[in-house]
């Protein structure tokens, strides 16, 4: 999954005419989804992509409820809650999912739930987020609730895939951002590891960013990429 992390839907518009041909997701996150809106994920599935839209929804079940239900009707592939909002919370996010749908032949998205953000480290986590433990731990109670609550998958580092997939099952989907190839700089992100790193621990998915749309040439570094995996 290509991250599309522009400020303006031009931007984002050059780097995927520059991948063109390419096979790969889209993530369309909070900048370019507010700057750009549905008319530009409309225009990516145009084109034949698949789209994770990249939200985060946490709020009130009802008001998550809606908000899913519109995602579903724009048609994107999948979207993603935070699973910190609970089990209620992302349990409507599924009954949202289901409305949109309504018996029709519109394609359900795959609904998933963040767990810990690739950024937090433990001492953040512990001493600013106010929950105890280690990472690990808390990634796992939040992807078991996560499963318990109906939801398809989580978002989480690709440390945690293997502990994941023993506690929910490999057939329990994993999309890990921190993906960093061989030699590129980590930025922001506290828990990484290479694209080929991450699918060897069994990931479904992995969403690059920075070493992609930063590249001087970014269609050179995504085929680099695949084939280091």
């Amino acid at each position: 999954m290509v991250a599309l992390d522009y400020p303006a839907a031009e931007q984002a518009d050059k780097l995927v005419r520059a991948l063109e041909g390419i096979p790969c997701w889209m993530k369309v996150g909070m900048q370019l989804f507010y700057s750009a809106g549905p008319a530009f994920v409309a225009e990516l599935k145009a084109r034949g992509y698949k789209i994770f839209l990249d939200l985060k929804m946490h709020d009130i079940p009802n008001t998550v409820k809606g908000g899913a239900e519109s995602i579903t009707r724009l048609g994107v592939d999948m979207f993603n809650v935070h699973a910190a909002g609970g089990k209620h919370m992302m349990e409507a996010a599924l009954e949202g999912v289901d409305k949109a749908l309504n018996g029709g032949s519109r394609q359900r998205p795959l609904v998933i739930g963040v767990t810990q953000l690739t950024s937090t480290s433990q001492a953040v986590m512990n001493g600013e987020i106010g929950i105890g433990g280690s990472v690990e731990q808390a990634v796992e109670r939040y992807a078991r609730l996560t499963q318990s609550a109906g939801l398809d998958g989580v978002v989480a580092s690709p440390l945690e895939v293997l502990r994941i997939k023993e506690a929910c099952g490999k057939a329990f989907l994993t999309v890990t951002p921190g993906i960093r190839p061989a030699g590129a700089e980590i930025g922001d992100q506290s828990r990484v590891m290479t694209p080929a790193e991450a699918f060897a621990q069994g990931t479904d998915y992995v969403v690059i960013g920075r070493p992609i749309t930063a590249a001087d040439n970014p269609r050179a570094a995504l085929e680099a990429i695949l084939a280091s995996i």
